[in-house]
């Protein structure tokens, strides 16, 4: 039997090209899902699909990418789908695992795939640090300037209780309390 796998990374990419080129290529039953590939785990569709072949399928997928994140889980893949008698073809790489030029093909590209998703990591690092540099401020915006702090500092040194001043500047008990101790390590 034909068997396809699609996947894409975030809930906003489209899984229609993948799916159209695995029903071109004669897959008769597809498991598709919208999951980062990072964690094999977190991949239902994917545990399930390896759960169904049989021996004597093919599994086809579009892209390298979409099976698997690293060289080593790529071998780990293909070496439980060889364990299991079932084929693998990669529709744009022309990748077919029923050859030796195949099998050496196959390896290869994964480990290109995952050279490639690590440059493309480090350039996001450097990216993040040049970013930093230059003063841009990641994360959540502060729910209380330093001014806010400062105030609630005061108060609380007259007498107001942490309840009080979540009450009055609608936050979170612990927030009051790291606003005094920020404002606290400040003098």
């Amino acid at each position: 039997m034909y068997v396809g796998y699609a996947r894409v990374s975030t809930s906003s990419q489209n899984l229609e090209n993948q799916i159209d080129q695995l029903k071109d290529a004669g897959c008769v039953k597809i498991f598709s899902e919208k999951k980062s590939g990072k964690n094999k785990a977190d991949r239902q569709q994917f545990n399930v699909m390896m759960d169904f072949v049989r021996e004597g399928d093919i599994l086809f997928i579009t892209k390298l990418d979409r099976l698997a994140r690293s060289v080593i889980d790529l071998q780990n893949i293909a070496k439980f789908l060889e364990d299991k008698n079932v084929n693998l073809k990669v529709i744009q790489q022309n990748i077919d695992t029923t050859t030796p030029a195949g099998r050496l093909l196959f390896t290869m590209l994964g480990a290109i795939a995952e050279f490639e998703r690590d440059l493309i990591n480090e350039r996001v690092k450097e990216g993040i640090e040049a970013a930093k540099r230059k003063g841009v401020q990641f994360g959540r915006r502060a729910i209380l300037s330093f001014k806010d702090k400062k105030v609630i500092c005061k108060q609380h040194e007259k007498g107001k209780s942490v309840a009080w001043l979540s009450k009055f500047f609608h936050v979170a008990r612990n927030t009051i309390y790291r606003a005094i101790k920020d404002v606290a390590k400040k003098k």
